[in-house]
């Protein structure tokens, strides 16, 4: 099962965030059927969207968007108060050839443009809040250093990313996807900074330690060292959408009875599809006479 932890430590100065999420992953490439360099790019999306918005409130929800020039297009993913995430790509099977390092060219795929940050509260039970939006430039298009400039430059709160997508050629095609997210926090020392910062660099890939069986509290020890740490707060995450055959009949309703009337007739039905989750809904006949009978 997948994990996120929320830790802190040196007295609270330093926040540390980590998250298994080889399962997410897995379902969002088996529901996308996304090509292998793009799984990379989505899966470190998803991850680091559930571990910027670990923070969230009951009715909160943290989205994060890359509008880009890269064969991808785009990602957005969507995560929620209750530990859920969701996203989706514009081109899933955009590729590119891997690097002479044998890594994927999730850089090349992703291309320039921007990031965004939308936090919205209260929507979902009718609070129609302004949300807050916060962007920067792409800097380097392998989503983990993207984080780190979105959370320096538009929160100003120093932070180093780890994100990771490992892929295997026999299904379920994921090995491992995880993440550790260290914000440095108002009075936390230089000194320790730089030993966070060496331990870092110094660490194994992510995605090798949580193949090799790796929990959430490991990838924590990874990237603090011997800093000692408290678990504020523990909860499993998945992939999740809040799509419905309800939602879907809400959707066409609101197109109007002049179009309703049309689908019944030429179409004998409809088909919604989610963009988010790639689940397919159909209206059947019966459906689309409620609409225009309410």
């Amino acid at each position: 099962m997948d994990k996120l932890i929320h830790a802190t430590a040196a007295e609270g100065t330093v926040r540390v965030l980590a998250a298994t999420t080889t399962a997410i992953t897995t379902e969002a490439v088996r529901r996308h059927q996304t090509s292998p360099t793009v799984s990379a790019a989505l899966g470190r999306m998803l991850t680091g969207t559930l571990l910027l918005g670990s923070s969230l409130k009951e009715f909160d929800r943290l989205t994060t968007k890359i509008d880009v020039s890269g064969p991808v297009g785009g990602i957005i993913a969507e995560a929620t108060a209750q530990g859920t995430v969701r996203g989706y790509v514009k081109n899933a099977i955009a590729e590119l050839p891997v690097k002479q390092n044998g890594k994927f060219d999730v850089s090349g795929i992703v291309g320039e443009g921007t990031f965004y940050v939308i936090r919205e509260s209260g929507f979902d039970i009718g609070l129609h809040k302004d949300p807050y939006v916060g962007s920067v430039p792409i800097v380097s298009g392998e989503i983990a250093e993207d984080f780190a400039y979105y959370l320096a430059k538009s929160e100003q709160i120093p932070s180093a990313v780890m994100l990771g997508v490992l892929l295997q050629n026999t299904e379920p095609f994921v090995s491992a996807s995880g993440g550790v997210m260290v914000q440095m926090m108002p009075g936390a020392d230089e000194r320790l900074i730089g030993e966070i910062e060496a331990t870092i660099g110094a660490a194994p890939h992510i995605t090798s330690v949580i193949k090799e069986g790796a929990g959430v509290t490991d990838l924590i020890e990874m990237a603090l060292g011997r800093i000692s740490y408290e678990i504020l707060d523990e909860m499993p995450v998945n992939f999740a959408c809040n799509c419905s055959h309800e939602k879907a009949i809400a959707m066409v309703s609101a197109l109007g009875k002049a179009e309703v009337a049309a689908m019944l007739k030429e179409d004998k039905g409809a088909v919604m599809n989610c963009g988010f989750c790639n689940e397919t809904y159909r209206l059947s006949e019966s459906d689309l006479q409620a609409i225009l009978d309410e």
